[in-house]
């Protein structure tokens, strides 16, 4: 049996001291915060910051994505059997 878990990504504006960013987080409190890289678009980002949150908590497989009005949301594979 699979189990899942979802990653949202929104985006952040750039300051006077930082850069355009995507903060990917999950329901349980786990935060990442992926600086934007111009070459990769929107969904790109959005991904990347997604799959570096799944990465660093090793859990197997983004299965699926989709925009959101706030940003993406991610469906993770947490255990596959």
């Amino acid at each position: 049996m699979n189990t899942y878990q979802g990653i949202e990504t929104r985006f952040v504006s750039p300051t006077n001291h930082r850069g355009s960013r995507v903060i990917a987080t999950t329901p349980g409190g786990h935060k990442l915060t992926h600086q934007w890289a111009y070459e990769l678009g929107i969904d790109g980002n959005h991904y990347a910051a997604a799959e570096a949150l799944r990465a660093k908590l090793d859990w197997p497989s983004i299965k699926a994505g989709g925009s959101t009005i706030k940003g993406f949301v991610w469906v993770v594979s947490v255990l596959e059997a």
